[in-house]
């Protein structure tokens, strides 16, 4: 397949999904945007990404759809809002194959953080922009610990590539095999009707295995607010917001959301974002 990505380094940030909406008018679908170093990587809810300057990958990918978009293959290719989790699948799937060619057995903690076995060496956040009823560009960020070895232990859980391989790996070598990873991955599933959802659920992180969850979504909390993560902050039952129960994870919805079947209420739930935390 033709490369169809552009690469833009920076030796320092604030960050590459900040940058890249400032940039997104003027730059390329497919336009990627990494840094050595990040002053204010943001995660998932709200956290900060931390990582060691120049030992992992930290970067944005642009995407555009409409009218202009990509070939000529696809010059009419929209994706519904509704749809979203596509975007979620791909990247996520995307990381999964190229940990793999690296000899790195990885899974997918919903909806998009990378896991290998219970530690964590990956984490995605996507941000959409919508016309109408449809996504008009996507911001894809992605933090990929490549080379680090020793974490702040206020983490609960990081790994990296080299704590599982021991090798020490070029960045920029592996940011361009990625995204020839992510391109063939991107237009398999947006020119065809290549169903990337049995992909995902094969591997997704936990499924059909009983655990530990809280259940939000009663109580309509903005964890992004509190700038924690409830997963990584397991507390006795009554000190948290929400219910804890035993779960296993059965499933997805048509729209992304994770199925859970309750063992506790015999009943199979189902959760949006920021309905349910794991413990860890």
């Amino acid at each position: 397949m033709t490369k169809r990505y552009d690469i833009m380094w920076f030796e320092s940030i604030d960050s590459t999904n900040s940058e890249a909406k400032r940039r997104i008018s003027d730059i390329d679908n497919l336009s990627v945007l990494s840094a050595l170093s990040q002053s204010e990587g943001r995660g998932q809810k709200g956290n900060k990404w931390s990582s060691v300057p120049g030992e992992n990958l930290t970067f944005s990918i642009v995407l555009k759809f409409g009218a202009e978009v990509m070939d000529k293959s696809l010059v009419s290719f929209q994706v519904a809002a509704k749809e979203q989790f596509v975007l979620t699948e791909i990247t996520s799937l995307s990381v999964v194959e190229f940990l793999s060619r690296h000899g790195i057995k990885a899974q997918i903690k919903w909806p998009n953080d990378i896991y290998v076995a219970d530690r964590k060496i990956c984490g995605i956040l996507i941000e959409n922009s919508l016309r109408g009823e449809h996504i008009s560009s996507s911001i894809i960020g992605i933090g990929l610990n490549v080379n680090q070895r020793n974490f702040d232990v206020n983490l609960p859980n990081p790994t990296s590539m080299a704590l599982q391989t021991g090798l020490q790996e070029d960045i920029k070598e592996c940011l361009e095999e990625f995204m020839d990873i992510f391109q063939k991955i991107l237009f398999a599933a947006l020119s065809s009707d290549h169903n990337l959802r049995e992909s995902y659920l094969s591997h997704l992180w936990r499924r059909n295995i009983p655990a530990q969850y809280i259940d939000l979504s009663t109580q309509r909390i903005e964890l992004s607010s509190q700038h924690i993560d409830l997963s990584a902050h397991p507390s006795p039952e009554g000190q948290h917001p929400g219910r804890e129960f035993t779960g296993i994870i059965r499933n997805l919805s048509p729209i992304g959301h994770l199925q859970i079947e309750d063992t506790e209420k015999g009943e199979l739930k189902e959760f949006a974002f920021k309905e349910i935390s794991y413990i860890l």
